[in-house]
């Protein structure tokens, strides 16, 4: 078996994603419930949230996509970088699904550099205001800004509800005929 049912019930299968069994719904439950920094962090702070910040933080022609730039986080989870460097396999799998996602909602093939930007200042700022490994350097934050957003963790529930919300505010036209 090749496939996992989503929270909506659809079959989401590894072996051969399809844009059909992507929906919006599971993305956004799905991201809600995953704990950045693989949970080790001070509080629960869901991925969902840190795409809603993301999305706010980049020019009105990349909210969409920064607000679905870790989508595929939904179907293969929130893997930290350094582990997800040590398995390319994984990081190959993941790179089909966020292609598929990207298909099914009208994003650029390959991110945008404005959205990497953004989860970089997102991630500086997260390491500020959820004080993780605040004695150590990190490379990949050298020069990057942190943003004037403070990151207040919210619950599973309510990050949910701003992702939707969020979701509602940026829908692509490609995303109108998006079923329940």
């Amino acid at each position: 078996m090749t496939w996992i049912t989503t929270f909506t019930g659809r079959h989401f299968d590894y072996a051969n994603p399809d844009m059909s069994s992507i929906c919006i719904k599971d993305i956004i439950h799905a991201l809600s419930n995953e704990c950045r920094y693989a949970g080790h962090c001070p509080q629960f702070y869901s991925v969902a949230q840190h795409s809603v910040l993301t999305s706010m933080i980049v020019p009105p022609e990349f909210a969409l996509e920064a607000l679905l730039h870790d989508a595929a986080e939904a179907y293969c989870k929130d893997i930290p970088s350094p582990l997800k460097a040590l398995l390319p396999s994984y990081r190959s799998l993941e790179a089909r699904v966020d292609a598929v996602i990207r298909r099914r909602f009208g994003l650029p093939a390959i991110a945008s550099p404005e959205v990497k930007r953004a989860d970089l200042i997102m991630l500086a700022t997260e390491r500020r205001d959820l004080e993780i490994d605040p004695d150590n350097f990190w490379p990949m934050l050298e020069g990057i800004p942190v943003s004037d957003q403070v990151v207040s963790p919210l619950l599973p529930m309510q990050a949910e509800r701003a992702f939707f919300e969020r979701w509602e505010q940026l829908k692509s036209p490609s995303a109108v005929g998006e079923k329940s």
